[in-house]
């Protein structure tokens, strides 16, 4: 199902946030900027008393001091009160703080769904895509959309149309009010919420130039490194498109290399393709099919 992404505009506090306005509180100054969308961008709020009023909304400075402690947790500020950007369901779904000045990652039951050590998630979304070549006027294929990092990456280097898949609707709705995911919103963007197996067998052959695969982990989507999956992305990619698929490095303690198994499987399907041990990619192109 096919839906127009549309963001959600909420202020958001993190221990960034929350200790630049206790900062300009203890030296008594009256208004301190701050940003509210996860440093894109800043904000003046007016402190009064022991109150700090942002954004329509009024805290007490106490508020603040937990928050400035936790340097993971985003906390979502409505009607006067501060909320964690969580979603408990099933599993437990969180937005988290990554570090100031760049994207948060997304957790599912703790797990980090984004690459975290040594880099950081939009950094570590341009990386992989860079491994397809040349994106301008391309239309791209994001099979595992997330936070759509991967797709805004794609678009930013000049894709004509990206189109991204996510089956878990409560991924979609963190993603809304993920302020770096905004650009998802574009005309350019095509967000489905199916599941991406459904809808690969549901596209027509040889429709897409590129295709940028990036599942969660084996362990938590098996069925996203099988030979069939290989084969229905092999199916909707044109003669020569270009393939990048994350795969990371799990059980490398215990010497296990899922790439190798990941490889021969692709090239069982029609791909020629080829090991980035920098951003543990397996990427190449469509030979047959």
């Amino acid at each position: 199902m096919e839906k127009k992404f549309e963001p959600i505009n909420v202020p958001l506090i993190t221990c960034d946030s929350a200790e630049e306005i206790l900062q300009a509180y203890r030296v008594g100054m009256s208004r301190a900027r701050v940003s509210l969308d996860l440093e894109l961008s800043t904000t003046e709020c007016l402190i009064e008393g022991d109150h700090v009023f942002i954004d329509g909304n009024e805290l007490r400075i106490d508020q603040l001091q937990k928050i400035r402690e936790d340097e993971r947790t985003i906390y979502i500020l409505h009607d006067n009160s501060l909320e964690v950007a969580e979603i408990r369901t099933g599993h437990y779904y969180k937005l988290v703080r990554t570090s100031k000045g760049h994207a948060p990652t997304l957790e599912i039951d703790g797990i980090h769904m984004h690459r975290v050590r040594d880099t950081f998630p939009e950094i570590d979304a341009e990386a992989k895509v860079r491994l397809a070549g040349s994106l301008r006027d391309k239309q791209v294929l994001d099979t595992c959309m997330g936070l759509g990092y991967t797709a805004i990456a794609a678009l930013r280097m000049g894709a004509r149309r990206v189109v991204t898949v996510e089956r878990d609707e409560n991924v979609y709705e963190l993603a809304r009010i993920n302020p770096w995911s905004r650009l998802l919103g574009s005309e350019k963007v095509a967000t489905v919420i199916i599941d991406v197996r459904e809808f690969l067998s549901e596209t027509s052959e040889e429709t897409f130039d590129i295709i940028i695969h990036d599942p969660p982990r084996f362990s938590m989507a098996g069925e996203l490194y099988s030979a069939e999956f290989y084969r229905a992305l092999c199916r909707v990619l044109r003669p020569g498109g270009r393939v990048v698929h994350y795969v990371g490095s799990p059980g490398r303690l215990r010497s296990r290399r899922i790439h190798v198994g990941v490889m021969r499987r692709m090239r069982e399907a029609g791909f020629r393709v080829f090991w980035d041990q920098k951003t543990e990619c397996v990427y190449g192109y469509k030979a047959t099919c």
